[in-house]
């Protein structure tokens, strides 16, 4: 497994990160089948786990953390990102009345000692704002977040869905440097390249996160643009005798920006297998014949 740098106060990162939105969804949530999942991928060198205070209705970070009790061993053999900001609709807080994004010191503040409480550890490697606020104070939002890595609670901050304009903005405001966007990218969402978003990332030497890499499934839906892409992708997949995920995965480790893809299933066989990507070359013009056929038309 590839592992890299993020910034110099971060441990290495592996470039696929595991994510665990759907850790609740599972019809076993007990601490042996989370434990098995974490070991599936650091058998393989995932070592990069990523969360979110909101993931499966508040309660995922809690499943986690119950199981580290009881391997805690496994603490710090893994990188820890969560992410806050979304105040969802939920049974868990019903004096809310809308949804709607928090990015206030008071909340940051809040949101990241609460994930370090239910994971169960000392100190998150990175903390994302999940979402730009329209409502954001920068400089308050800014000095929370300096203030949590200057008191060791995270270790380096960054934002996931931010646009260039939002992320120039709460820079602005911070000491510290924010050290990655998570967006959304996948072959059948590539308007990241296009639309300004990897070419900040790559304009400020920081690396992206992808989410959703595999577009919810879709991939292997029967849309056109989906049956467009496996007839581009079967014969790279046959060459390295890999899954289709695998190629649609190895398109973006590809690209010269670096992205991180952030992959999640709770099938046990399907997390053995996350590494094959790292299996799978891409040349530039099958990374074009497959951005042709996602786009569903040739380059200008």
């Amino acid at each position: 497994m590839e592992m890299v740098s993020l910034h110099d106060s971060l441990p290495l990162f592996s470039r696929l990160v595991y994510g665990l939105w759907r850790l609740a969804d599972d019809q076993d949530t007990s601490d042996g089948r989370v434990i098995a999942k974490i070991e599936a991928c650091l058998e393989q060198g995932i070592t990069t786990l990523d969360h979110a205070d909101i993931y499966g209705d508040y309660a995922c970070e809690a499943l986690f953390g119950r199981a580290l009790k009881s391997r805690p061993d496994l603490k710090d053999a893994c990188q820890h990102i969560s992410k806050c900001d979304i105040m969802l609709l939920s049974d868990h807080f019903p004096d809310r009345r809308v949804k709607y994004y928090d990015t206030s010191a008071e909340h940051v503040t809040a949101s990241a000692e609460t994930s370090l409480q239910r994971l169960g550890i000392d100190a998150l490697d990175l903390l994302l704002i999940h979402r730009p606020d329209p409502f954001m104070d920068p400089a308050d939002t800014g000095r929370a977040l300096d203030n949590l890595i200057d008191a060791g609670k995270i270790k380096a901050a960054g934002v996931s869905n931010f646009k260039p304009w939002d992320l120039d903005l709460l820079q602005a405001h911070m000491r510290h440097p924010l050290v990655t966007n998570q967006i959304e990218i996948s072959p059948l969402a590539t308007n990241a390249f296009v639309n300004g978003d990897i070419a900040k990332a790559q304009t400020l030497g920081i690396k992206p996160m992808a989410w959703s890499p595999l577009a919810g499934g879709a991939l292997f839906g029967n849309s056109d643009r989906a049956t467009a892409l496996r007839a581009v992708m079967q014969p790279i997949a046959d060459s390295a005798n890999v899954g289709l995920d695998a190629v649609a995965i190895a398109w973006l480790l590809a690209h010269p920006a670096g992205i991180l893809p952030v992959m999640g299933t709770n099938n046990l066989d399907r997390i053995g297998t996350l590494s094959s990507a790292m299996d799978v070359s891409i040349d530039r013009q099958q990374w074009f014949a497959i951005y042709e056929a996602a786009t569903g038309q040739e380059v200008p």
